[in-house]
């Protein structure tokens, strides 16, 4: 058994623990997954230690809350570094005006696409305007809720499309207990 997160989905919730979702309904917003395999995401990440799972008694009942160990934050600064050099290799491939090259290594590289926009590797507009010069759509690679509703708009290429819009209003969940399953 290996340390590192296969599922690019798990790199993704690891994400969203370090950018700062500490409860199960925020992290499931940013990532963008159905609880189910939330909860099954995040019992590998607890039992490979790079999440913790803590246990707060409030007024309100009992809060979960989930925290990145350091171990966990290491994991994550890997896998963006990681993601970095493919991105950078298909700018490459991008600016040497070789389709055949570029299209091959996005199919081979297909699951980790959404990875790279939810960490905020990429550089929406030319990520585009690779799609327009292979003459496809950007959703033949990436399903459409995982692109930011900014792709394509005025390049704030800023990580700070933290959610990608996808909270609700800042609903806590307050005084909900859900079995989390741990």
């Amino acid at each position: 058994m290996e340390p590192t997160p296969e599922e690019p989905k798990d790199v993704i919730v690891l994400g969203a623990i370090k950018k700062g979702a500490k409860k199960f309904e925020k992290i499931q917003n940013a990532a963008q997954i159905d609880a189910a395999e939330l909860n099954l995401i995040l019992e590998k990440l607890e039992k490979r230690q790079l999440i913790t799972v803590e246990e707060k008694k409030s007024w309100f009942g009992k809060k979960i809350e989930i925290k990145i160990t350091e171990k966990g934050s290491k994991e994550v600064e890997e896998r963006i570094h990681e993601l970095q050099g493919k991105w950078d290799q298909m700018s490459l491939l991008y600016k040497g005006g070789d389709k055949q090259k570029l299209k091959q290594y996005m199919d081979d590289n297909k699951s980790i696409l959404p990875t790279m926009m939810f960490f905020g590797v990429m550089d929406m507009i030319m990520f585009s305007m690779m799609f327009s010069m292979m003459g496809m759509m950007m959703t033949d690679y990436v399903p459409a809720e995982s692109i930011p509703s900014d792709a394509g708009g005025d390049s704030s290429s800023d990580s700070g499309s933290d959610s990608g819009g996808a909270d609700g209003g800042g609903s806590d969940g307050g005084g909900f207990d859900f079995d989390v399953g741990f």
